[in-house]
């Protein structure tokens, strides 16, 4: 068998965790198997190195920023190799260059391309562990670029996707996908399995359990994924097509505190209005998610959407340095907001889910400001403050209580 495994950073935070790690990883290998490792910087040392470069310049380059994260992994990757080496396993670490993982050329947020599995086959077959730096890659001008944070479990699928692997095992520090985050709902449950559009959606959403572009890839590819906890040997959950089990109306509610709402005021009421907006913003990699528009009045429409916290400073530069073009009269963002969503495929054919949601937050006294819904989701914009109450009601709402 060939068995990609996944570790993020707190499963690599420390000298005991990386040899916890390395022991896990050895187990497979001496029971037969071809173990690919792919890691995470160590810990908190992204954040350490953000902070490192906000103290150099406020508004650092992307590319810059690329650079420096790479340092994280590289560290993580052979510092691993040393710990297996001591254990009499031959392993060797390789970074995006090395095993050359093409990427887009978008900073922060690169997309892969093409993996060239050549030397991890190579290594393979000399029966070594081969440790993989996450996160990162490779774009055509040979500058290193990274996936976006959660990046490492997209490196996993990918490579265990051009390996053709018989398993894609990811790591964290919960032992599984729940109906909620249980830091924040402490009666979430753990799901046994769950489908990969659901994943999908509650990556997307803020669960934070996995990327939502490795679950996209994994879908799309059709590798089985495994979450498991890294600190112990609990079963997981397993991510996959088809679940057996009776399908549960709601099969999680996630809370995305990381969202800052836009709101375009002043727009002609006029076709092309919207291409023109959101065009400008697809052209520098801004990712729209939640969209309202008013009922036109006088000749002039207001427009609000959803964008990542992150983008914020990009965005109202953009339609800033844009308006005359746009045609607008105001533009006003807050920061103070959060995404409130529940997802699952059993909501497609029971009606009053959403109604059951409202009712729930009504009763709590929390405010709606916008409403987005799909097939298998529906999502709410509501106050930062009231997020982690309303999650725990919502939850309480449609029984998902362990």
């Amino acid at each position: 068998m060939l068995i990609v495994k996944k570790f993020g950073g707190t499963s690599v935070a420390n000298k005991e965790r990386i040899f916890n790690v390395a022991k896990r990883c050895i187990e497979d290998y001496k029971k037969g198997n071809d173990v690919v490792v792919v890691l995470s910087a160590m810990g908190k040392y992204t954040d350490e190195l953000i902070t490192m470069a906000r103290d150099i310049n406020e508004k650092p380059p992307k590319r810059e920023m690329d650079m420096l994260f790479t340092i994280g992994e590289q560290m993580s990757v052979a510092l691993m190799a040393m710990a297996m080496d001591s254990m009499g396993v031959p392993a060797v670490s390789l970074n995006a260059f090395q095993v050359a993982m093409h990427t887009t050329s978008a900073h922060g947020s690169a997309r892969l391309k093409k993996i060239d599995a050549a030397r991890i086959r190579r290594e393979l077959d000399n029966r070594r562990i081969v440790v993989v730096t996450g996160f990162q890659g490779v774009d055509k001008y040979n500058d290193y670029t990274t996936l976006g944070r959660g990046g490492s479990d997209t490196t996993a699928v990918a490579l265990a996707a051009a390996l053709h692997a018989d398993a894609c095992e990811i790591y964290t520090d919960v032992d599984g996908v729940y109906t909620a985050d249980p830091r924040k709902v402490p009666k979430a449950r753990k799901l046994k399995e769950i489908t990969y559009d659901e994943m999908l959606d509650l990556a997307t959403l803020g669960a934070g359990v996995l990327h939502n572009r490795s679950v996209e890839m994994a879908k799309k590819y059709g590798v089985p994924l495994v979450v498991r906890s890294s600190l112990n040997n609990s079963e997981g959950t397993v991510v996959k097509e088809e679940v057996t089990v009776e399908r549960m109306l709601i099969s999680g509610v996630a809370l995305d505190t990381d969202a800052v709402r836009i709101a375009v005021i002043g727009l002609k009421d006029s076709p092309g209005v919207a291409f023109k907006l959101f065009d400008t913003l697809a052209k520098k990699n801004i990712n729209v998610d939640m969209i309202l528009q008013s009922i036109g009045r006088a000749g002039t429409k207001d427009i609000s959407f959803t964008v990542d916290k992150n983008d914020l400073d990009d965005a109202m530069n953009v339609l800033e340095s844009n308006q005359s073009r746009i045609g607008y009269d105001e533009l006003h963002a807050e920061k103070n907001i959060a995404k409130l969503s529940i997802v699952g495929a059993g909501m497609m054919s029971n009606p009053g889910v959403a109604a059951k949601m409202f009712e729930s937050l009504y009763n709590e006294g929390v405010n709606i400001n916008m409403i987005a819904t799909s097939e298998i989701r529906v999502t709410v914009l509501i106050n930062e403050k009231d997020g982690v109450r309303a999650m725990n009601a919502v939850h309480d709402a449609f029984n998902l209580a362990d």
